[in-house]
């Protein structure tokens, strides 16, 4: 379908999550004239929507709020700073320059902007990439959907679920299971130990749920719905477990897809598109902030990301940042799993504070930056997996001619 018109804005937003709602309401704080939100759910507000739960939005406003409370704030703070929000549209494609083409009920369009914010975020690995065997019966969901079921439906998808996982979304099941008067017959993890940091990995057992680490889900049952699940034990052994549904949380992954079908550049470690410390992407009328970087942080991380890309773009649009094409590639090593940004611009102007870093798995070691061969940083350190690692990129002292930063982390 070939679009009816093209229109013209100073900045584009694509999501309208935490970070893509703090990032229209800086921008227009900042005397931007036309910012537009391109949100394809019927309401805007991200995944918070979905979280009938404290907290959220005490660092933004200085008190706490439910996950739909924090985003109705969001959107109302960004309708009120003069923000367009259009829900149901969808961007289909992601052309050179900031040239979208878009989808809504109206029918199609073009929006040509100035600069492009790309804040999709993140989302769950669904039941296919898991590889679990057994049946397809109903029952078997994501947190998003669970928590979309009981705080936007009002509805029970199921009483006595299996819950995979022990991310920090994980024991946000649990709270949303226990205000539904769901009871979980169990919570398992395939690692040793709990993902979420102590004391919160406490919880479930405070709620009366079962853990099992190390163990691994391998088969589900039902013919019409679940009725049961195999899972295999840290002992090797295979325990049967009576539960009519299955709730698969967390491992998240960027909602990158409009990055992939695009000439934008990807980084395939942190699954979401290469950017320098100004989040910028190899386009440079493209930016990217928030969950779509690397999944997974909070809200709140992502509020202050959105706000902070703003500024920069804003900068940006009155030529205060340095031009693109001199960046210094960052190669990630060793145990770590990811490294955001994935360049640096050796320049006065300051970007992203940090380089942050995630690990595979829970390790100990030297954490060694090197360019050219030669030490910049190092530090003797320990961490878990889905543990943010920050080292300032001022501590770094990158000297000029560098054309490689080499990041690696040697457990010991």
């Amino acid at each position: 379908m070939s679009p009816t018109n093209i229109e013209h804005v100073d900045v584009a937003i694509i999501g309208g999550g935490p970070s893509g709602l703090s990032a229209a309401i800086e921008l227009r704080k900042q005397s931007i004239g036309k910012v537009v939100i391109i949100e394809r759910e019927p309401e805007a507000g991200g995944i918070p929507r979905h979280c009938g739960h404290p907290p959220f939005g005490f660092w933004e406003y200085g008190r706490i709020y439910s996950g739909p409370d924090y985003a109705k704030r969001n959107v109302s703070e960004a309708k009120k700073a003069g923000v367009d929000i259009r829900v149901l549209h969808s961007v289909t494609r992601l052309g050179a320059n900031g040239q979208l083409d878009v989808v809504s009920p109206a029918g199609a369009l073009q929006i040509q902007a100035k600069r492009v914010l790309i804040a999709t975020g993140a989302r769950e690995t669904p039941r296919s990439a898991r590889l679990v065997g057994g049946d397809r019966p109903l029952g078997v969901i994501n947190t998003g959907a669970f928590q979309s079921y009981v705080y936007l439906e009002h509805l029970k998808p199921f009483e006595r679920p299996l819950i995979v996982g022990t991310e920090l979304v994980s024991l946000s099941s649990v709270l949303s299971c226990r205000k539904a008067g769901i009871k979980p017959v169990a919570m398992i993890e395939a690692n040793r130990r709990a993902t979420a940091r102590w004391p919160l990995s406490l919880f479930p057992r405070l709620c009366g749920v079962p853990m099992h680490f190390g163990a691994q889900l391998q088969e589900i049952h039902g013919t019409g719905r679940v009725e049961g699940a195999s899972v295999k034990l840290a002992d090797g052994s295979i325990r049967e477990f009576e539960c009519d549904g299955v709730l698969l949380t967390g491992r998240f992954v960027p909602e990158s897809s409009l990055v992939r079908l695009s000439d934008l550049k990807l980084d395939l470690k942190s699954g979401g598109p290469a950017i320098d410390q100004y989040g910028r992407c190899s386009d440079p009328a493209y930016f990217a902030a928030g969950n779509l970087l690397r999944p997974i942080e909070t809200a709140g991380w992502s509020y202050r990301e959105g706000r902070k890309i703003a500024s920069l773009i804003v900068r940006d649009m009155r030529g205060q940042l340095p031009a693109p094409g001199q960046d210094i590639e960052i190669l990630c090593k060793g145990q770590l799993k990811l490294c955001v940004p994935q360049r640096l611009t050796l320049s006065p102007v300051e970007g992203m504070k940090n380089l942050q870093m995630r690990v595979n798995r829970a390790t100990r070691g030297r954490l060694l930056i090197t360019a050219d061969g030669k030490e910049l940083w190092s530090r003797t350190t320990s961490a878990l997996p889905e543990r943010r690692i920050l080292v300032p990129i001022a501590s770094l002292n990158v000297p000029k001619g560098v054309q490689q930063i080499e990041v690696d982390f040697v457990g010991e």
